[in-house]
């Protein structure tokens, strides 16, 4: 099953936060690759860091929260919310994909 996982974060966090936990929280993504399929982060139209995005492959909700926990960036204050949303891909490359 996929899902979609949208981080919202706190404005009030300093941006130290996210570059002192980076180093972390990349390596998180790293050994969690068999989950975290694709990740990046989410900017205002300003161009300010204002969240991220990830799609993630798991048999079920709980398992995405459990990663998102597990995530270093989550016990610091970064992220203000998240929503995890299932998702079905009907297009890649070009193409339609799936039944």
């Amino acid at each position: 099953m996929l899902f979609a996982v949208l981080f919202e974060d706190n404005d009030d966090c300093a941006d130290d936060v996210r570059s002192r936990y980076m180093p972390a929280h990349l390596e998180f993504l790293t050994r969690h690759v068999s989950m975290i399929r694709s990740a990046g982060p989410l900017r205002n139209q300003e161009g300010l860091a204002a969240g991220g995005l990830w799609l993630v492959e798991a048999d079920a909700p709980d398992a995405v929260d459990r990663l998102v926990r597990d995530d270093p960036f989550w016990p610091t204050g970064l992220r203000r919310s998240v929503r995890v949303l299932t998702w079905k891909q009907v297009f890649a490359d070009g193409a339609r994909v799936g039944a």
